[in-house]
């Protein structure tokens, strides 16, 4: 038995917590702070005509205003489509057009009511299912000029920021060979994390030149590349910190509001400058949980055994790519589930919409993709009288399948896994009826976790061993509540037996 890790510990942050010892971003306050304030576009999409910030520069304990023409960069992670502040047009509801950092907040919220933005209002899309028509209108009519990731394959010409494919087999061969062949959709909406903590973010700029961020931000250096980049600013010359984090669920990991702090900062004469979102802010100014639309044709014979399956998912990945192009990427690496189908065509679809932007939540796209591939398959097993568990012990992927990519699997254990589920459960027991209203039912799904990465990325940690023997860890784990820190102490503890 291990001495450590699989233990039950004491959390090491546990203590700090509870006694209100740690400092979230909005706890710090630092000297001089100046207060930041953004102005929000009221349409979905519009062309900008005029922005007007003489009224709010005048107003008295107003510092700094700054507009799209101060932060014209385009960045994005793996397309570049977007400015921290719009430029020429906006494109969902909320979108920042303008900046203020004040005295104090009350300040700032005048001078944002000051400034005057003149629009002409375009016609929106607000589905993928609409942004996918031929004849829709452009979301982005300089898509073909964005920089991109070669694993990003946006379409020119259309609202389409990448379209992922997969090819296996001979779908149309395997749907003919079928006893009976079923085509059912579904749809997941937009959700919000809405994690307990808001988002903040603090940037200061040295006298030297050198930016520091604070920020509760999951992936610290993706933001600060994106920042670095965004505004020219060499990699040794700015640093994030993630104070305690209050929650996340993937919608602080990537870059939102440190990229209005930064230049508001770097005009407020080295006052370090706080922006701090509101529950209303948050809700269309940082990543949402992408909506989704799925179609599933699936090819089955009379045994069960699923042999053809044709998939298309819609993404709507909102007004920017960020997360939203990969999401849908890592989406077709699962498009079949853990299963074992040998004629697969399957189409995983980011679209450009007038919403807000779409990003990581809870499972990177993949409790999307299994919402609709387990339903479909629910309701296969339904149409051919099959038992939900037996139809998939029989399409399992198992030691020596291989996946829609082709690679082969060792130590797969779902066979096992479903198993010792319906064995716990009891499955083949059906409850009783709880009331007159009220049934109890058991239902079964299966899934696994699709990479968003190359398969030879690496983790890596750095462990300093002081002279009096105590340990310092060094890794890029941002615990979000989730206990990573508490975990990854085990297990130095465990290898270095101390």
């Amino acid at each position: 038995m291990l001495k450590y890790v699989g233990q039950s510990e004491t959390r090491v942050d546990g203590v700090r917590k509870v006694t209100g010892f740690s400092r979230y971003t909005d706890d710090l306050k630092l000297s001089g702070m100046l207060y930041a304030k953004i102005k929000k576009s009221p349409y979905p999409h519009a062309k900008i005509l005029k922005i007007d910030t003489l009224k709010a520069e005048k107003l008295p304990g107003v510092k700094v205003v700054i507009t799209g023409k101060d932060v014209p960069n385009r960045v994005g992670l793996y397309l570049e489509d977007k400015t921290f502040l719009a430029i020429d047009k906006v494109r969902f509801i909320g979108e920042p057009v303008a900046a203020v950092a004040a005295e104090s907040e009350e300040i700032a919220e005048e001078a944002i009511a000051l400034i005057e933005v003149a629009y002409q209002e375009l016609p929106a899309v607000f589905s993928p299912l609409e942004g996918i028509k031929p004849d829709a209108p452009l979301i982005h009519e300089d898509l073909s000029r964005y920089k991109h990731a070669s694993i990003i394959l946006p379409q020119n010409g259309t609202n389409i920021s990448n379209h992922y494919k997969i090819r296996k087999g001979n779908v149309e061969k395997g749907f003919k060979e079928a006893d009976f062949v079923f085509e059912n959709e579904f749809y997941v909406p937009h959700i919000q994390h809405s994690a307990i903590e808001n988002h903040c973010a603090i940037a200061q700029v040295d006298p030297d030149g050198k930016v520091t961020v604070w920020a509760g931000c999951q992936s610290p250096y993706a933001v600060r590349r994106t920042l670095a980049t965004a505004f020219n600013i060499p990699l040794n010359k700015i640093r994030v910190i993630s104070p305690t984090i209050g929650g996340g669920f993937g919608g602080k990991a990537g870059t939102t509001l440190e990229g209005i702090v930064i230049p508001l900062a770097q005009k407020a004469n080295y006052h370090p400058v706080k922006l701090n979102f509101k529950r209303e802010d948050i809700f269309v100014n940082t990543f949402v949980r992408q909506g989704m639309y799925a179609k599933i044709k699936t090819g089955v014979r009379k045994d069960g055994r699923i042999i053809a399956e044709e998939n298309i998912f819609y993404w709507d990945g909102g007004a920017y790519a960020e997360y939203g192009v990969n999401i849908a990427r890592a989406g077709g690496y699962a498009s079949t589930g853990p299963y074992d189908i040998p004629n697969v065509k399957a189409d995983s679809i980011c679209v450009y919409t007038n919403h807000p932007v779409g990003g990581p939540y809870r499972g990177f796209g993949m409790s999307e993709i299994h919402f609709a591939i387990e339903q479909n398959l629910d309701i296969v097993a339904y149409r051919i009288g099959m038992d939900a568990a037996e139809i998939r012990r029989k399409n399992a992927l198992k030691d020596g399948s291989a996946t829609v990519t082709g690679q082969v699997l060792e130590n797969v254990g779902l066979l096992q896994c479903l198993e010792k589920v319906t064995e716990d459960i009891k499955w083949d027991k059906r409850e009783k009826k709880v009331s007159k209203t009220k049934y109890r039912g058991k239902g079964i799904a299966c899934m696994y976790k699709a990479p968003s990465m190359p398969n030879n990325v690496a983790s890596s940690a750095i462990v300093k061993i002081n002279e009096d023997g105590t340990v310092n860890l060094l890794v890029t784990a941002m615990d979000l509540g989730q206990g990573s820190d508490t975990a990854l102490t085990q297990i130095a503890a465990e290898v270095l037996t101390v």
